[in-house]
């Protein structure tokens, strides 16, 4: 992974995983579950430090191919753990990915997933030359889309049967941004 790669805005700083964060986005995972798991495929009640790793490996793998870009969210100040972001999903031909993020539970409200977001964009339109970055939030995440709304993130529409987390389906709702945005984020 492309550690020297370093977002920073405030006091939230925005870098590639690395292995050695096993134990502390863990940590983070397992205190969050609760609020994670109703919008999180990922997130469930047993999840293990050895899920964490093979997360990371396979995080690495991807990098190295370009097919996603995942980073830990990390206090500048005092090193702590708050989250995650990244690019996925990415469509190569017409320079499209989905963004993601979340923010372990003792830290939301705080504004730290909006800006990592806001450095993930950023990164997605300057560094990967996307066309376009899309949000897909379960319609009844309103933090997400909270926080979609505050990038101003266009709101397409509603996906309907978009979803399936933990063998339930959602609706969603499709949130976009375009270079153009960057002014306004």
């Amino acid at each position: 992974m492309k550690k020297e790669i370093q977002l920073v805005d405030g006091h939230i700083t925005v870098q590639p995983y690395h292995p050695d964060d096993a134990e502390r986005l863990y940590e983070a995972v397992r205190e969050s579950i609760t609020g994670l798991s109703p919008w999180m495929p990922w997130c469930h009640q047993g999840y293990s430090i050895e899920e964490t790793r093979q997360w990371l490996d396979s995080c690495r793998q991807a990098w190295d191919k370009g097919s996603e870009y995942e980073f830990a969210i990390t206090d500048s100040r005092d090193g702590v753990f708050l989250g995650g972001a990244g690019l996925n999903r990415i469509d190569i031909a017409n320079r499209i990915a989905n963004l993601g993020y979340w923010t372990r539970t003792s830290r939301t409200g705080n504004g730290v997933a909006t800006i990592a977001a806001r450095l993930l964009v950023g990164f997605a339109f300057r560094e990967l030359k996307l066309n376009r970055l899309e949000i897909i939030v379960a319609t009844g995440n309103e933090a997400s889309q909270r926080v979609a709304e505050k990038l101003g993130a266009t709101r397409e529409g509603i996906l309907r049967n978009r979803l399936v987390i933990h063998d339930r389906v959602h609706d969603t709702v499709m949130f976009s941004l375009v270079p153009g945005d960057l002014k306004q984020t």
